[in-house]
């Protein structure tokens, strides 16, 4: 399966980003994705209940073929923030269909774990059940995305596991502020083969360059969840990182997403876009690759 290197995130269309989307805002946003050659959307089940999904589904509805769809199971949303836990082979096959439907296809390209705990990781009915739906012809391929509140030995055993249970790729968060996988991941990756989607690796937007120490945000955007002392300590670490490691006349934004790229182990890179704009500066992180 080939990807763009650089993909859509999708999670700010579910509303827990400070934002309501309209489906004229998501059509442009798909549109710029079209134009700079954006061939990977990465959404999931819980962002909104299945509303990412639904404006997804919309936006490639005309041009569906062109777009590799990756999205998650194992939740359900409740409120902003706050999930159900849904791992049973049932309810994920349930999840399944709930997903094409939203999305309006028929097969689902990528089809991810998403962030659940080893316990129910380690029920092989879930994967005999999701191996099915692969011959059934409404899966294609298998992911993990792995959860980084884990520690880093039960990340790696997920990612040891992959192939055994038939996942052919790992999400992971992966940025210049983050770089656990380094050590625990990637090596598996690898020996294993594994594709790697980095999630976040704009570090939550501190790593764009617009956030300086002090930034605060709304109680309906997710960086509120963090303390004033993460969020500075996550400021002045960027602010460092742009004087000190940035070229002179080049955007943080694609800088940051070409430093995750040019590490071997990593496929594609999926930021979450608020605009057009920020898909087409994010597109420019390609540019500095060709570059090198």
């Amino acid at each position: 399966m080939k990807v763009s290197v650089v993909g859509l995130g999708t999670w700010q269309l579910g509303g827990e980003w400070g934002k309501q989307f309209t489906t004229g805002e998501v059509k442009k946003i798909f549109d710029a994705a079209r134009e700079n050659g954006i061939t990977l959307v990465d959404t999931a089940e819980c962002y909104g209940d299945h509303l990412s999904e639904k404006l997804v589904g919309g936006a490639i509805k005309a041009d569906r073929e062109r777009w590799i769809i990756a999205t998650k199971f194992g939740h359900r949303y409740i409120t902003p923030f706050e999930r159900d836990q849904l791992w049973s082979p049932a309810d994920v096959q349930a999840q399944l269909e709930a997903s094409l439907s939203a999305l309006a296809v028929d097969a689902i390209d990528l089809y991810q774990f998403h962030s659940g705990p080893n316990a129910v990781f380690e029920n092989d009915a879930l994967w005999t059940m999701l191996d099915k739906q692969k011959r059934a012809g409404k899966v294609r391929h298998l992911g993990i995305s792995i959860g980084s509140s884990m520690s880093q030995e039960d990340q790696a055993r997920q990612a040891q596991r992959a192939r055994e249970v038939g996942a052919e790729s790992l999400q992971v968060v992966y940025n210049r502020l983050q770089r656990g996988p380094e050590e625990s991941i990637f090596p598996i990756c690898g020996k294993d083969n594994l594709g790697v989607l980095a999630r976040v690796p704009l570090a939550s937007g501190f790593l764009s360059g617009k956030y300086g120490e002090g930034a605060r945000f709304g109680p309906d955007d997710f960086r509120s969840r963090k303390s004033g002392k993460e969020l500075d300590a996550m400021a002045a670490e960027a602010l460092r990182i742009k004087a000190e490691e940035v070229p002179e006349g080049v955007a943080m934004a694609a800088w940051a997403l070409s430093w995750c790229l040019r590490n071997p182990s990593v496929t594609a890179v999926i930021p979450g876009s608020k605009s057009a704009e920020q898909v087409a500066q994010n597109a420019e992180a390609v540019k500095l690759l060709e570059a090198d």
